[in-house]
């Protein structure tokens, strides 16, 4: 997961990393300006019994997210529940304020008529298991292998960013000022997404593919991949739908992608609209590089 979302891996790549052993650190950068601290830790027994003894005060303490990974193939079920438990009673002692995600992972290994039902079962079990330590799970189906990594690993890292309603209302107000269809902001590296409008419209346009971001999010990361190999960089796409709708896909700011979907128009007025729309980019970034600024304000303070 940490390779193909910080380090553009594509899932076929992975094959070729070994087992983490023990505990890994990372520093990763996110925004330009956020340093994401990553604890991986290894899943092998002789490591889940010094978690919870000689390192737990390490392990658990200043905490603030907890991403429990759980396999859909495991075949001891029971046991990796004990160890999610043993796992909020330590948060719970060293970090109570943390925020728990729960990801089902290798999802792809389940039919897919089945996953939905195995999900909603886990999480409502899990959940109950969490309501003595006060902690509200946010549970996500995952796999290396689709666009669900993406969506999960937004959330998580939208959870950490600070000042998030600044990015919320500000990308309101550039889409009243565009008129378009729907407007996403993507973090740099990553590509993972950090707002869009329709998020925070909660639109209910039932024509939208919901996984529509997470999808992009794939795409566009391939994408960039393929293109590296070539030692050519990423800067800027316009794509024009076939049923008239245009997508511009732009950097915004050092940090962000910004994708704008407009409604149909005229051939005669697209060459005027793709030069405004590209001003207007231009114009926003000092709104966006304002918020980065005081993030890193924030994360100072």
């Amino acid at each position: 997961m940490r390779s193909i979302i910080f380090s553009n891996y594509s899932a076929f790549d992975t094959r070729r990393l070994g087992a983490t052993i023990d505990v890994e650190h990372s520093h990763l950068r996110f925004l330009g300006n956020m340093t994401l601290n990553l604890w991986d830790c290894g899943g092998q027994d002789v490591f889940m019994d010094n978690y919870f003894t000689n390192q737990k005060d390490h392990i658990f303490k200043m905490v603030q997210v907890l991403i429990h990974v759980f396999d859909v193939e495991s075949k001891s079920i029971n046991k990796d529940i004990e160890i999610f438990v043993k796992a909020l009673t330590n948060l719970q002692k060293y970090s109570p304020g943390a925020k728990i995600f729960v990801l089902l992972h290798k999802m792809d290994l389940v039919q897919i008529d089945k996953r939905e039902e195995l999900f909603n079962i886990m999480m409502e079990k899990l959940q109950k298991i969490s309501n003595p330590y006060q902690f509200k799970l946010q549970g996500f189906p995952t796999s290396i292998w689709d666009e669900s990594l993406y969506k999960a690993w937004s959330q998580i890292v939208c959870s950490l960013i600070p000042n998030m309603n600044l990015f919320n209302t500000n990308l309101l107000k550039f889409n009243q000022i565009l008129d378009a269809e729907e407007i996403i902001l993507f973090e740099k590296t990553t590509f993972l997404v950090i707002s869009s409008t329709s998020q925070q419209e909660n639109s209910q346009n039932t024509d939208l593919d919901p996984k529509r971001f997470e999808k992009i999010s794939n795409i566009i990361k391939t994408y960039k991949q393929s293109i590296s190999k070539l030692r050519s960089n990423f800067a800027n796409l316009i794509v024009r739908g076939s049923n008239g709708n245009h997508f511009y896909i732009d950097i915004l700011t050092d940090n962000m992608f910004v994708m704008i979907i407009l409604k149909d128009k005229e051939l005669d007025k697209v060459h005027h609209e793709e030069l405004l729309i590209l001003e207007n980019i231009k114009a926003a970034r000092k709104w966006f590089e304002k918020i980065e600024n005081s993030d890193q304000q924030s994360l100072k303070n």
